[in-house]
């Protein structure tokens, strides 16, 4: 694995300096919530702020170490520096709404919150671009061993999806629509509850709905495959000190193929089950039967990656 150690001087700057601008709000994040008593759309006005601060310093970094792997082409690392901005451009506007009492995402209710969505719907947009073309590199190389590339390169194709679930959000539903033709229109233009409005009951930390569906939970499950699934190679790689049949580089690459179509399916689970406006934790009969059956071919895959190496593996 020193592989994926070298060269960590050499990760991408920007990124790199968007996480380092990002991490003290996590601080001042908590510090919000803790002194500011504020609510909006049924959570603490904070919230989103933390949640926001921890993923983008958690995906800045990730991207700034994989791009030292990257080809050294201006559109490599033009890509990179053009995400950092783009992460760094919707962090400050949801800041910014925040100290307004405003809501940051969907909201069109006045000119400016109308440009303020505009300009962060912009973002995300090429912001998904941006990976779309890191994610070709990433397919085209080779980092590290064997299953260190095959997680990167799930990752990065299970990431892109966890990231088009946004354009789920962003379109209206059609009572929306309708309101704004009927004159009733209350300045919101998407939304991510499934089945419920948004702003009803929610879990603690996550802010998902507890009485709908959420499509921030597949949002977020997919998004973080780009660290999931490299942080599964790395510990298959520590682990074969201690569990011979790891110590082949054919095993941990077929286990790290089998977890990767694990997490495309859990993906995708959690997906129709936000879709269907069923709350994460009260799972229907289909969900637990689809979860199951998921699970047992996770299961039956590793055992067979392992039963099949070819012969002479250590």
């Amino acid at each position: 694995m020193n592989a994926i150690l070298r060269g960590a001087m050499r990760w991408h700057r920007p990124l790199m300096l968007v996480a380092a601008v990002t991490a003290p709000f996590v601080v001042l994040s908590l510090a919000g919530l803790v002194f500011d008593d504020r609510v909006l759309v049924g959570a603490p006005i904070w919230l989103k702020p933390l949640k926001f601060a921890v993923s983008i310093v958690i995906y800045a970094v990730t991207l700034a170490w994989l791009t030292t792997y990257l080809p050294r082409t201006r559109l490599a690392r033009w890509t990179a520096t053009a995400i950092a901005i783009l992460l760094a451009i919707e962090y400050v506007i949801i800041v910014g709404q925040v100290l307004r009492g405003r809501q940051s995402h969907f909201n069109v209710a006045t000119p400016l919150d109308a440009v303020l969505w505009g300009a962060m719907a912009v973002s995300i947009t090429l912001l998904w671009i941006g990976n779309l073309v890191l994610a070709f590199f990433v397919m085209r190389r080779r980092i590290g061993d064997a299953a260190v590339t095959w997680a990167l390169r799930a990752g990065t194709v299970i990431s892109l999806a966890g990231m088009a679930i946004a354009f789920l959000m962003a379109k209206p539903t059609s009572e929306q629509r309708t309101s704004m033709s009927d004159g009733t229109f209350a300045g919101i233009a998407g939304r991510h509850s499934v089945g419920v409005a948004d702003g009803g009951p929610i879990m603690p930390v996550t802010g998902w709905s507890t009485t709908g569906g959420d499509l921030r939970i597949p949002h977020f499950v997919g998004i973080h495959a780009l660290q999931a699934l490299p942080l599964l190679a790395l510990a298959l790689a520590l682990l074969a000190a201690w569990i011979p049949v790891l110590r082949a580089e054919s095993a941990r690459a077929r286990l790290v193929l089998v977890a990767s179509a694990g997490y495309a399916g859990l993906t995708g689970l959690t997906l129709w089950q936000a879709l269907r406006g069923q709350p994460l934790l009260h799972p229907d009969g289909p969900t637990l039967l689809a979860g199951g059956a998921l699970a047992a071919l996770v299961a039956a895959g590793a055992v067979f990656a392992l039963r099949t190496l070819p012969s002479g593996s250590e």
